[in-house]
């Protein structure tokens, strides 16, 4: 542990500065290559940094001999994990915005060499969306991309899921600390997570998830990222932060359409007039993306994104009528046996037995929606 102390003290000791932030901090490092190569600095060096006024100088000389100890071991206590700006392992296209937090403390693995693909969105999102951000999640994690996302409710749980399923590795950030599970039901999702990836904070790792660190942690999830996808976000909407954020850092902006009679897809649209690129399936992505991922291609078939699943169907026309009826945003039960002309009990077997053989879902309210069929 003292090892650790040792290694990292200095990192804390300047970051504990007041009027130190992020910008000043990659400044500072720049100009002197490591925190205790910032201490060592004369003020005439110092002064010489744009950002650095008496205050700060004030706290450098303050904090040269602070040793902030405790805060280091109640880090590696919890079995977390430090990456610092200089270390190997800290997310590399991280290091190319212009405030990059100068630490984080994460549960799992860290690593550089599969892409990052970010997905986010709406935390009160659609059956539809949650079903897109899936379906992404899984696909792009099987073509070799890290899915980063915030692990919030909707959007974000599904890209951390769909790329759980897959096999792949997956990366949420978190705009708490380490030992704030939030939400809570992501318990679970949590380690997981850990498990096939990383949770990421750069926040002290009893912080409680605070408004204001929310914009913070979206930096992240664009800084280290490739692209972002947004699949659903209404017009005021913190995906759009990070959507904005990624276009600054000169990334790519992905925004998947949505109803035009639905508010939670304005921010999508909004996008997409704007310039972002259209994704119907992960093929969008690929196209953009795909030169950045040093893998073979899946050997088994991804689902086809035109192929309905409608061939399970072909043996029974009752079904394959109802199926018809359908699509991918959700459709009540009484409109379903309006639109097909069965009986209602016909209809309610049929739902049932294309629930099983998973080309549709069920949402609260009786409402019914297709879906992909699982590779």
């Amino acid at each position: 542990m003292t090892g650790l102390i040792d290694k990292y003290r200095s990192w804390f000791a300047l970051k504990n500065v007041p009027g130190v932030g992020s910008v000043l901090f990659k400044r500072l490092i720049t100009a002197f290559e490591s925190p205790q190569g910032v201490f060592n600095a004369s003020d005439h060096e110092l002064k010489g940094i744009k950002g650095m006024g008496p205050r700060i100088l004030q706290g450098i000389h303050r904090n040269r001999t602070h040793c902030p100890g405790d805060e280091i071991r109640a880090i590696e206590r919890c079995g977390f994990k430090i990456a610092v700006l200089t270390d190997p392992h800290y997310p590399e296209l991280l290091l190319h915005i212009p405030d990059p937090p100068p630490i984080l403390t994460y549960l799992g693995t860290l690593d550089n060499i599969p892409p990052c693909i970010a997905i986010v969105g709406s935390r009160q999102a659609t059956a539809y969306g949650i079903d897109t951000a899936f379906k992404l999640g899984r696909k792009l994690a099987v073509r070799g991309f890290q899915i980063v996302s915030g692990m919030a409710m909707g959007i974000d749980t599904s890209a951390h899921k769909g790329a759980l399923q897959a096999g792949g590795r997956t990366l949420a950030i978190l705009g708490c600390g380490l030992k704030t599970i939030y939400p809570r039901e992501n318990r679970r999702l949590y380690h997981e997570i850990a498990n096939n990836g990383a949770v990421i904070s750069e926040f002290p790792i009893h912080s409680s998830p605070d408004a204001r660190h929310f914009p913070m942690r979206n930096r992240i999830i664009a800084g280290m990222s490739t692209g972002t996808i947004v699949v659903e976000a209404a017009a005021r909407s913190g995906s759009l932060i990070t959507a904005r954020l990624t276009a600054e850092y000169n990334r790519e902006v992905f925004a998947v359409p949505g109803s035009i009679q639905s508010f939670k897809s304005t921010g999508t649209h909004a996008l997409l007039k704007q310039g972002a690129k259209l994704v119907e399936n992960e093929l969008d992505v690929i196209e953009e993306l795909g030169h950045m991922v040093h893998q073979e291609p899946p050997s088994h078939p991804i689902d086809n994104p035109g192929d309905t699943g409608s061939h399970f169907l072909k043996p029974d026309k009752t079904q394959e009528k109802i199926f018809n009826c359908l699509g991918p945003y959700p459709v009540h039960i009484d409109t379903i046996i309006e639109t097909s002309g069965l009986d209602a009990g016909v209809v309610t077997a049929s739902l049932l037995c294309l629930e099983l053989k998973g080309v549709i879902k069920q949402t609260p309210g009786k409402f019914f929606f297709t879906v992909e069929e699982t590779p």
